[in-house]
């Protein structure tokens, strides 16, 4: 089994997520951040099911599709996986986000 562990940079983009949907809706902002961790739960057994992003094309780096979101992550070894940001798919991902 897999370690997750989440950046700091992934907890603030998932903060500022919540924040702005929350101006709407509390409720959908809350049902949005379990959708995030819960998409990550499948990491713990498979690693390697997100796709390769595309822009970076490092097999290391790959991400988790969750509605509008992307959830980029990095496997660093056979038993632990980073995740590095939540990205709106309408955005340009910046190589600042992923280290």
């Amino acid at each position: 089994m897999v370690e997750i562990k989440w950046t700091t940079q992934a907890l603030e983009d998932i903060e500022n997520i919540a924040d702005y949907i929350a101006k709407d809706s509390p409720y959908f902002a809350s049902v949005q951040v379990e959708r995030f961790f819960s998409a990550t739960e499948q990491l713990l057994n498979q690693p390697t099911s997100g796709r390769i992003v595309p822009e970076i094309k490092n097999p290391q780096i790959r991400e988790l599709i969750t509605g509008n979101y992307r959830i980029i992550y990095r496997i660093l070894s056979e038993s632990r996986v980073d995740i590095l940001t939540i990205h709106h798919s309408s955005k340009l991902i910046r190589d600042s986000r992923l280290r």
